[in-house]
């Protein structure tokens, strides 16, 4: 089987608290579904979560008539990308919405990679998300703090790292 790479954009607007975002798969399979920490710990209010994407069911299962369905398939590694990419962006909103710069958007692209591992099958190898931050009196040097912050205490980078994956996030300020 081929190396297979799936990519996700994610983005957030305001904080954490009262911010909301949007995923979609670069794939078409599902675009701007909502989500948002009150949805995320609290009832979903037809919206989704990180931990809702990951949970559903791999590639196969048609998505016509699901929030934001197009009527394809989610292909395998498809689903991991958003859940991954909207979670970091939910942890980063959190760590700079604890400081005094709170985000006004964060724009994120995540990849994933899947890719054949002896004895073992096809396996995500690597995951790949990369953020560009706008936020009032941020600066590049906070702002990396930050990121770190955000990924060591992600739970999904945290599920990957267990697997043996290779997890890389990169961020910078917007223009």
């Amino acid at each position: 089987m081929p190396r297979i790479e799936r990519t996700a954009e994610i983005t957030w607007d305001g904080n954490l608290a009262r911010g909301a975002g949007a995923m979609s798969a670069g794939s078409g399979a599902f675009s701007q579904l909502g989500y948002s920490l009150p949805t995320r710990i609290g009832q979903p209010e037809g919206k989704t979560s990180p931990e809702e994407l990951l949970a559903a069911p791999p590639g196969g299962r048609p998505t016509a008539g699901r929030r934001g369905g197009r009527g394809g398939k989610t292909p395998p590694g498809g689903l991991p990308a958003a859940p991954r990419g909207g979670g970091l962006t939910m942890g980063l909103a959190g760590e700079l919405s604890g400081s005094d710069t709170p985000p006004g958007r964060l724009e994120a692209t995540c990849r994933i990679v899947m890719d054949e591992v002896e004895g073992r099958g096809h396996q995500i190898v690597a995951s790949h998300v990369d953020v560009v931050v706008a936020a009032d009196g941020l600066d590049d040097d906070a702002l990396q703090a930050h990121v770190v912050k955000a990924d060591e205490s992600c739970p999904f980078s945290e599920l990957l790292r267990r697997a043996g994956a290779e997890v890389h996030v990169s961020a910078r300020l917007a223009a």
